[in-house]
């Protein structure tokens, strides 16, 4: 019985230490060293400092700025509280907030058709990413509040967008925050933020600053 109850412990001492310490320990090391920015959380900086992360999108405001896809986590792009709107398709709420998004989204960009991020919400409420479309509808703004080409700022886009992973999974995508990085570093004259819009609406609310 001793004899059994020795072995049982030692087993579990040995794993405990090979797959709970050595292991992670193992991983860790070895990500750090092959893929060391995403192993950090896929930081970016803005003078040496970390101001968010290429995989949590964030809030955005200002005429100048690159805006997201509207969220419902928390206030908005809240990463505390994470959410969709948990909505049915055939809700009477949902489809009236689309309906009055869609109407302030096309009276302001003169667009006739929408891309569906520019008015819908994430599962997660902190997608990072938005399509080149609504990247696209999003260009004269920002050039006209920054004082520069259309061109200019659609250079900086296509340098923060990237394509289907493996080249067949999932779809084009524009990096909000890397795109707007870009755009303090290229043309810094932006437009002051805005203050905080409510949640849900196709505006946003923060700037670049961590």
């Amino acid at each position: 019985m001793f004899s059994q109850i020795r072995a049982a412990a030692t087993l579990v001492g040995l794993f405990t230490v090979v797959l709970g310490l050595l292991y992670p320990a193992a991983m860790t090391a070895i990500a750090g060293a092959a893929f060391p920015s995403q192993a950090a959380g896929s930081l970016l900086l803005k003078d040496g400092k970390a101001v968010g992360s290429s995989l949590i999108g964030q809030s955005f405001a200002g005429e100048g700025y690159l805006h997201p896809r509207p969220s419902a986590a928390g206030t908005g792009y809240d990463a505390s509280a994470s959410s969709g709107t948990n909505l049915a398709p055939t809700s009477a709420k949902l489809a009236e907030r689309l309906k009055t998004d869609a109407a302030a989204m096309q009276e302001a960009t003169g667009a006739s058709i929408l891309p569906a991020d520019a008015i819908t919400t994430s599962g997660s409420g902190l997608d990072p990413d938005v399509s080149p479309a609504f990247a696209e509808l999003q260009v004269p703004r920002i050039a006209k509040a920054r004082n520069v080409p259309e061109e200019a700022v659609r250079r900086l886009i296509a340098a923060s967008t990237t394509g289907r992973t493996l080249g067949v999974l999932g779809e084009p995508r524009v990096n909000v925050l890397a795109t707007n990085l870009a755009l303090d570093a290229a043309a810094p004259n932006a437009t002051p933020p805005a203050p905080a819009a409510p949640a849900g609406t196709p505006s946003a609310s923060a700037s670049p600053t961590g």
